[in-house]
């Protein structure tokens, strides 16, 4: 009986572990769910002509009352949505919106930070892609930017071009967790949008985030759920293969 007592708590551990994050907060448009101690992902969604309703991640560093969002959700009311909700359930003041790219699911609701005074800081390449009908983000970076949230530190960093020419990942060394943004796809996702990929230098950009950041835990992709490298090593494989 010890024996087997001893059996079911280590199962229990092990599941425990192996556990996917679970909503923390969840309305028809927002989904908040917890990936590490000071990292969080939210979920908001686009509606697209070729794909139906997206799933779109972005990744909230916290830390003494602060808060840093990474990508907006695509539209202005979400983006309120989670301002707010940061505000009532977290306590959070947001210091600093990162998008990792120019795309709607990164940047739509630009306007709801603006409005509340937040500050935006960007890819100089992002901000050069953006029409001239675009809310511009208000600071610009080149290619690597360390970022402070209360205490903690939080690297952006431009390692070179795969699902656009400016895209940016981030992360967050304390928790050893990375936001690929759309550059890191789910398992057994498809390739996606490539409009305005660049097939040639993809995997050779995953190549390097799994270089620089070897310490790497958690991943968070652009679309789907959260994983560990296994989800760089995907991404590469995919298009390595597309080189070939």
């Amino acid at each position: 009986m010890r024996t087997y007592i001893t059996f079911l708590l280590l199962g229990l551990t092990l599941a425990n572990c192996q556990s996917k994050p679970e909503n923390l907060y969840q309305s028809e448009t927002l989904i908040i769910k917890q990936i590490s101690d000071h990292t969080y992902q939210h979920i908001t969604y686009l509606q697209t002509d070729d794909y139906g309703k997206v799933g779109c991640n972005g990744m909230i560093v916290v830390d003494q009352n602060e808060a840093i969002v990474f990508d907006t959700p695509p539209d202005d009311e979400s983006s309120v949505e989670l301002i707010n909700w940061l505000g009532r359930a977290l306590g959070c003041r947001v210091t600093a919106m990162v998008p990792t790219h120019f795309h709607r699911d990164c940047l739509g609701g630009l306007a709801a930070f603006h409005q509340r005074g937040i500050p935006s800081i960007a890819n100089n390449r992002t901000i050069q892609l953006l029409d001239s009908t675009a809310i511009l983000p208000w600071q610009g970076f080149d290619d690597f930017i360390n970022l402070t949230v209360g205490e903690q530190e939080v690297i952006v960093d431009y390692l070179g071009e795969g699902h656009t020419a400016d895209n940016v990942i981030a992360y967050f060394p304390s928790e050893q967790v990375l936001f690929g943004g759309c550059l890191v796809k789910k398992l057994n996702a498809g390739k996606g949008n490539l409009e305005d990929a660049n097939l040639e230098e993809w995997s050779n950009t995953i190549e390097k985030v799994k270089t620089k950041y070897p310490e790497t835990e958690w991943v968070l992709p652009g679309h789907g759920s959260a994983g560990d490298q296994a989800l760089l090593d995907y991404t590469q494989e995919m298009f390595q293969t597309t080189r070939q």
